[in-house]
């Protein structure tokens, strides 16, 4: 084997759509006050996950063309539904982790992986109490939701025979927020290239991604799932902040989203935030009443603002 050169090498599988029906119901959840969330039937879970192997026990098939070594991602493809149906616990992070722990005993040549699972959310179909052939929340029809959802990646490395978890990231992506009034933007510097007024008061409407860890993965996992932070209570917590806090920026804003994050949920060590500024610009004011406006969409180059805050580096 050619020795001159380092390698660093991954390979594996995308977009593995897993969806199971009646799974173990998520229940236990810690209330928060922001957030009615409370549990879920899991009477259909549904996702994607992404599998990287790692590991230069794979190199003879890159410069050798050998492949004894290799499992066929179509293999892993396979492997990753087939788990879907032994595991027993409630939650994406918890799939994952069965998911890496199998992986890893089945396949000695697998030194290292990343999982990630991105939840395709489905909500239970209704429909409102009186209306001719309505029925309370199904326990088994379900709509299709492209709004935000949950997304969590977990890195594995290999220690004897034991897969040991070594890095995560959990996350709620792709919320959409609008509010009409409560927001300003004012006092930033003024030159040449400044054609942006100041906003006393303005609609506001960002993209938004909210990313966390847990300072001890323990907490991640717990079948109790006293310590577990669901993505749908993040989700609340920050439509709840969002409406109630008179920002400065948006960035001003997103701070106070962390702040509120790392009170309600000690467990977590670190959030971070990644949010674009889709706000519209003003085009017409009513002349009999200066409340009354018309926005157009803003002009397609958005901003974006991030920020980290850990808890131990406040």
């Amino acid at each position: 084997m050619d020795s001159e050169f380092k390698y660093q090498i991954s390979y594996g599988k995308t977009l593995v759509p897993v969806y199971r029906v009646y799974a173990t119901p998520l229940s236990g959840i810690t209330p928060i006050r922001e957030s009615a969330f409370k549990g879920k039937s899991n009477n259909l879970v549904a996702f994607e996950v992404d599998v990287e192997v790692l590991g230069n026990n794979f190199l003879p098939a890159y410069i050798e063309g050998d492949n004894s070594q290799v499992v066929a991602t179509d293999s892993m493809k396979n492997f990753i539904i087939r788990q879907g149906l032994a595991y027993t616990g409630s939650t994406l992070e918890g799939y994952l982790d069965f998911l890496g722990q199998q992986f890893l005993t089945t396949y000695s040549q697998m030194e290292g992986l990343r999982l990630t699972g991105r939840e395709l959310p489905f909500v239970p179909v209704q429909a409102p109490a009186g209306a001719a052939g309505s029925f309370e929340e199904s326990p088994v029809l379900y709509s299709r939701s492209h709004d935000d959802y949950t997304v969590v990646t977990m890195d594995y490395s290999r220690q004897g025979d034991r897969a040991v978890l070594s890095g995560h990231r959990c996350g709620r992506i792709n919320m959409e927020l609008l509010k009409v009034t409560g927001s300003s933007f004012t006092s930033f510097v003024r030159d040449g290239y400044t054609t942006l007024p100041e906003r006393g008061d303005r609609p506001l409407f960002i993209h938004l991604s909210i990313f966390w860890q847990y300072a001890d993965t323990a907490d991640l996992l717990r079948p109790d799932h006293s310590s577990y932070v669901a993505g749908e209570q993040v989700r609340d917590l920050a439509q709840v902040v969002f409406h109630e806090f008179v920002s400065e920026s948006i960035q001003h804003l997103v701070h106070e989203i962390g702040q509120r994050l790392l009170e309600r949920f000690p467990q977590v060590a670190e959030v971070s935030f990644e949010a674009k500024n889709q706000t519209p610009d003003p085009i017409a004011t009513s002349l009999t009443d200066s409340k009354i406006k018309v926005y157009s969409a803003p002009f397609p180059a958005f901003g974006l603002i991030k920020l980290t805050v850990n808890r131990n580096k406040l």
